[in-house]
This record gives C-alpha cells, sequence and structure tokens, in this order.
C-alpha cells in the first residue's frame, strides 16, 4: 500500500496527534479545513512529492 502525495499533519505541543495521506488535493484540504479549530494544535498539508508546504494553521508571520 502507497501513500497519498498530499500529507496532512496535526500536531499540539510539538508532538504528532493526527496524520492523512491523499491522493487529491481537494479532498486534503477539506480535510484541513475540519481539522482547523482544535485546541492547541498545528496543522501543515504538504504535497510530498515536491516537498512543497502547501498551506498551515495558524498561519506564521
Amino acid at each position: 500500500m502507497t501513500t497519498g502525495r498530499y500529507h496532512l499533519a496535526l500536531t499540539t505541543g510539538g508532538r504528532p496527534l493526527l496524520h492523512g495521506w491523499w491522493y487529491s488535493e481537494t479532498t486534503a484540504r477539506r480535510k484541513f479545513a475540519a481539522w482547523i479549530g482544535r485546541h492547541g494544535a498545528r496543522i501543515t498539508l504538504t504535497d510530498e512529492e515536491s516537498g512543497t508546504l502547501l498551506t498551515q494553521w495558524p498561519q506564521t508571520q
């Protein structure tokens, strides 16, 4: 089994809580939106193929 191209990671206090990999960027972004609002969490969405950080929450200055 292979993982999808889009990796979603939710961390809090520097520790991973949830991970997900999707083949569809649309699905990954929908999951990203659903995960926002978790208390004290940091969420990143990365394109694993290119290594590009697509978005994160909270946004960094």
